[in-house]
């Protein structure tokens, strides 16, 4: 698989202590429906690892989040033979999680966070964002450079 997970130490240090190195997992999935799935599994797979159990809410609200943009990006921010990356990053000391997904579709950027419109009843898209946006604690999107851009949230999973 070509995931790169930080390293396990020997003695694995508590994550509710201060000064506790944040927790990295990326890896580049398949820009489909598939890829977005697996997105999914995998952030909870991590989170489980990492002390949220996967019955937790903090678990489910971020698979949850991550399945979200990781659709968009497959939908899209897709572009033909080319992946995007899921980043999950961890801060244990205040028990922030921040998700990232790049995608190689900078010209097409989602509205800016607090100014989603709200589609009619009868549309069958549209929420995805606004699901974000009302369970994440900050969200946004970058452009670091002209080749690809990253949609990301921050989560507190205290």
């Amino acid at each position: 698989m070509n995931a790169d997970i930080a390293p396990a130490r020997a003695s694995r240090p508590d994550p509710t202590q201060p000064g506790t190195p944040a927790r990295h997992f990326t890896i580049r999935l398949s820009a489909t429906p598939r890829g977005a799935r697996l997105a999914r599994r995998l952030t909870a797979g991590q989170l489980h690892t990492w002390g949220r159990p996967y019955d937790s809410e903090a678990n489910r609200t971020a698979a949850l989040l991550v399945s979200e943009l990781a659709t968009n990006a497959a939908v899209h921010g897709r572009v033909r033979g080319r992946d995007f990356r899921l980043r999950l990053t961890l801060h244990p000391g205040d028990a922030t999680l921040r998700i990232e997904l790049t995608d190689p579709r900078p010209e097409s950027r989602p509205p800016a966070p607090g100014v989603l419109r709200r589609p009619s009843p009868d549309e069958e898209s549209g929420r995805g964002l606004l699901l974000v946006e009302g369970l994440s604690t900050h969200w946004g999107t970058t452009c670091a450079d002209p080749y690809t851009k990253t949609v990301w949230c921050e989560v507190d999973l205290a």
